[in-house]
């Protein structure tokens, strides 16, 4: 199914629907919840998520599961999406907040052969099948670290928004204990607390996924490097290869 609305077809009796859509850059689809969970792939472009949980990015390497209900917001970043809809009590993932999925070619393959399949599809046929694959794959998919979690304190929180917006990698924990009229000792303690993380992690995490941003919009790695406070761009690759594995080159859209 190709750019249908999900209200469509969402009270068809299958255990999974999958639609594709395109989208234009910059689409950005405001906070709402699906009854089905979601699996979110972009076989193009990049994706921006956000719950109240934290913030994703998701280059072509990943999709995103999104839990059954779970309120999000998606920003397009020249995205063509095949997205699988399943039913709770089908769901692979027992997980109840977003998390970022590593697409093996196997997986790729399945999700653009899915576009294909109607919303009534043959259970007990070859189209059957390759949702129970696709189901499979799901179930196997191992979470990539794409992911800054927001914390639940207000006044911490706005600090993190605004960092996501503009991160500086040599952001001082030291000034932040000072924002929020603690010592840098119980700054810390409270950090982790509300995150899971270290302060340092977690800038970094921020830093990560404003690169990803940008490298998928076509910014250079050295004007993104320095924007983000790395002395050079060999400084930011290092910390990216470290980090994802492969060079900030493979992410840069020309």
């Amino acid at each position: 199914m190709r750019n249908i609305p999900l209200h469509t077809v969402d009270a068809v009796d299958r255990p999974l629907l999958a639609v594709a859509t395109d989208y234009p850059a910059g689409t950005l689809l405001d906070t709402h919840s699906h009854r089905r969970a979601q699996f979110l792939y972009g076989a193009t472009g990049t994706m921006e998520v956000g719950t109240g949980d934290g913030a994703w990015v998701v280059p072509p390497s990943g999709g995103v599961w999104i839990p059954a209900g779970k309120p999000h917001r998606v920003r397009m970043l020249g995205v063509s999406t095949r997205s699988l809809y399943i039913e709770p009590s089908a769901a692979p993932r027992p997980t109840l907040q977003c998390e970022v999925l590593q697409v093996s070619p196997l997986l790729r393959q399945l999700l653009l052969d899915s576009a294909e399949l109607p919303a009534r599809y043959e259970l007990h046929g070859r189209d059957g099948a390759l949702v129970q694959l696709l189901l499979h794959e799901l179930a196997r998919a191992p979470t990539l670290p794409f992911f800054a979690p927001m914390p639940q304190d207000p006044a911490l929180a706005a600090l993190c928004a605004g960092f996501l917006h503009r991160p500086q990698v040599h952001a001082s924990p030291a000034d932040w204990a000072r924002q929020l009229h603690k010592s840098e000792r119980s700054f810390t303690r409270f950090f982790r607390l509300q995150t899971g993380m270290s302060f340092g992690a977690w800038r970094q995490q921020a830093c990560l996924l404003a690169a990803l941003s940008r490298l998928s919009r076509g910014d250079a790695v050295t004007a993104v490097a320095l924007d983000l406070g790395y002395e050079s761009p060999g400084a930011f690759s290092t910390m990216f290869r470290k980090c994802l594995g492969r060079p900030p080159s493979e992410f840069l859209v020309v």
